[in-house]
């Protein structure tokens, strides 16, 4: 960390100060509150400092907040915006100043010592993502308008910021792949944010959740009487987002007869509702997203080749969490703060133990996943027996690929299951049930409710398989 820091803060809340006091001066680093911008402007006329936050949370006079006299003073790289989760009234104030740099209320300690210990980043107006260096230690965090945020902390997520503000331009559709729960769906709202129909509407549509044969009527609105039911006409997903933005969520779950009307509706431009003889043109964006192989399921016959290349102009990959451990404690640490405010709970600080435990485990479920850990550890405020948990997922993990790649690795393996390959794999099966089991129980304290949490499956079918292979403590 930095010796010497200078932090101005423009608050009207007292709370926040006390933190940043708590923060800052056990570390030698000094601060100043002022309530105004005129006296912030007045303190760099006495002062050198290295950072500005604007307290933008329940302020109406946001005018003065960010005033250009002010901002002139220091880079828009070391300004720092504290917000209110819900509130975005600050929003048109930040994106015309290049203002990046995005604190959510409450203000955490982690927070400030994270602030303080960043190098200057050199700000480009026309791209507003961190500059392309591996040992880089700041990031960028966006707040969109549902709540979600996207944040680029990795050089892996730093990339996908620079192709999402390259394409956000362009009205060519966009197909977003990555595994579930990467967050799919906050890259198309940044699509959509900086795109010029950021003011028209965003509309998300997960076509795996409809049931096909509702999914056409979802999609493209019927009239009156078109169906048992339908007493009054309906607009689809489509006439609702025109001159805006679709996202076809799950695409690669849809059915091939819905693919081959929904090609047509992207080569046209217009769309008919169910029961109606007119046609009506929209003037839509395309965005699609799936979790799906779909050059496997195009080749496979799954997919349609014509739709693929239609809603394939460009391809974005979202990383897997394994692929950006580097954001966990970022990403944990803003989760905490913003469950805790919607939970009206007090935030806490992660054990450096958890922190490892977090940052080793491989997370299937991604974001998704780490969000409700997240959640789950607010309410249980257990921080030993979540890192427990995460211990024995992540040894489960490791013996089942130490066990396939013994047998994949054994010379003659082949040879050997020829004569009786039933018993051979039923023998494996069971030598590996029993040593997952025992690395459970062992990681849990012989916890046994905790142990079959852990391995997925129910009390009693564990107390049965104890039983079966003999297993004591």
């Amino acid at each position: 960390m930095c010796r010497g820091v200078r932090l101005l803060v423009v608050t009207q809340d007292s709370c926040v100060c006390e933190i940043i006091q708590n923060s800052l001066t056990a570390e030698g680093h000094d601060f100043l509150c002022v309530p105004s911008a005129q006296d912030a402007c007045a303190a760099f006329a006495d002062a050198r400092w290295d950072y500005l936050l604007l307290d933008a949370a329940r302020r109406g006079d946001l005018d003065d907040l960010f005033s250009p006299s002010l901002l002139q003073k220091i880079d828009s790289a070391k300004t720092y915006i504290l917000a209110e989760n819900g509130d975005p009234s600050w929003r048109a104030h930040s994106q015309g100043r290049a203002l990046n740099n995005i604190l959510m209320k409450p203000l955490l300690r982690q927070d400030i010592t994270r602030l303080i210990s960043e190098c200057p980043m050199p700000n480009n107006a026309s791209d507003g993502f961190p500059p392309d260096k591996e040992n880089d230690s700041s990031f960028h965090m966006e707040e969109l308008n549902n709540g979600s945020f996207f944040l680029a902390a990795s050089p892996a997520m730093v990339q996908l910021h620079k192709k999402i503000r390259l394409l956000a331009a362009v009205d060519y559709p966009v197909l977003i792949l990555g595994e579930s729960g990467v967050g799919k769906e906050v890259v198309a709202r940044l699509l959509h944010k900086y795109h010029a129909r950021c003011d028209k509407p965003f509309i998300n549509v997960n076509t795996a959740a409809i049931p096909s044969e509702l999914l056409e009527s979802e999609l493209f609105g019927f009239e009156a009487g078109a169906f048992t039911g339908a007493v009054k006409a309906k607009p689809g997903k489509f006439e609702l987002a025109d001159q805006g933005t679709l996202l076809l969520d799950e695409i690669g779950e849809m059915s091939l007869q819905m693919q081959a009307k929904l090609l047509h509706v992207l080569q046209d431009g217009s769309l008919s509702r169910l029961g109606s003889r007119s046609s009506t043109r929209v003037d839509v964006r395309i965005l699609a997203a799936t979790n799906v192989d779909i050059e496997t399921a195009v080749s496979e016959k799954r997919f349609r080749e014509d739709l693929y290349y239609r809603i394939n102009a460009f391809t974005l990959m979202v990383p897997s969490l394994r692929e950006r451990r580097e954001e966990i404690p970022i990403l944990m640490e803003q989760m905490l703060a913003r469950a805790a405010a919607s939970a009206g709970r007090i935030p806490f600080t992660f054990s450096r133990k958890l922190m490892e435990g977090a940052m080793e485990y491989h997370w299937p479920g991604n974001i998704r996943e780490l969000r409700n850990f997240v959640t789950r550890l607010l309410v249980l405020q257990d921080q030993d027996t979540a890192y427990e948990d995460l211990r024995a997922k992540s040894k489960a993990k490791v013996s089942a690929e130490e066990v396939s790649s013994s047998i994949a690795q054994t010379p003659g393996t082949i040879e050997k299951l020829r004569p009786g390959m039933k018993g051979v794999v039923d023998s494996v099966k069971q030598q590996t049930e029993s040593r997952l089991i025992k690395e459970a129980l062992s990681a849990s304290g012989w916890n046994r409710r905790r142990a079959a949490l852990n391995l997925n499956i129910s009390y009693r079918a564990l107390l049965y398989k104890i039983q079966q292979h003999g297993i004591q403590a």
